[in-house]
């Protein structure tokens, strides 16, 4: 009597259509960037307060808060920037993978190395620009709240170093082979086709 055949794909089968394993995030990282998720949520909810509490008393009582939209900008911008520090680590910034589908895993990785170090190089001309400013804007003061420039544009030494600090991560994951799915192709690996992850392409 014949044995029924065995259905179950092979390990090593499994392994190649699941990709690599994703490379995991210390504990201290974890948390240092909920703390980061709190802090923009905080910053969002103050703004939201400031704008409209100046409406309601604009319209309704002929009168509002001087330094509200001063300082509503002001977390504008940081919450912006900051929050791009936060979307390079989730991999959620906009970006076009229609050629990167179609290679080959190599290809693939050779691209986002690319990709990756110009993205360094543009961390270190904003970084760099940002310092040869430190002095003016140490110096130059807003107009309503009087508070120093570089408390605005210093929020880019913090944007650079984190972008910089995760791509340099994500570069050595590459080069030393243990890249995921995800650093290939960010938050969208989870809704790609198997082909595509695995880098079969068509």
């Amino acid at each position: 009597m014949r044995k029924p055949e065995n259905l179950a794909p092979e390990k090593h089968d499994v392994a190649h259509a699941a990709g690599p394993v994703p490379h995991p995030s210390g504990g201290p990282i974890d948390l240092a960037f909920k703390g980061i998720d709190a802090l923009l949520a905080l910053m969002l909810l103050t703004m939201v307060a400031m704008v409209l509490s100046n409406v309601v008393l604009r319209y309704g009582f002929s009168t509002g808060i001087a330094s509200s939209e001063e300082l509503s900008r002001t977390l504008f911008i940081w919450l912006t920037f900051i929050g791009a520090v936060v979307a390079t680590r989730e991999g959620t910034h906009l970006g076009v993978d229609s050629l990167l589908r179609r290679l080959p895993r190599k290809g693939q990785l050779a691209m986002v190395f690319v990709s990756e170090s110009i993205v360094l190089a543009c961390c270190v001309l904003l970084f760099r620009g940002t310092w040869s400013q430190h002095e003016v804007n140490a110096t130059s003061v807003s107009l309503i709240t009087s508070m120093p420039l570089i408390w605005i544009y210093g929020v880019a030494y913090l944007t650079s170093v984190g972008i910089g600090l995760l791509v340099l991560a994500k570069l050595w994951r590459i080069v030393t082979g243990t890249a995921s799915d995800k650093d290939i192709f960010g938050a969208a690996a989870d809704h790609l086709p198997v082909q595509a992850r695995s880098g079969d392409g068509p």
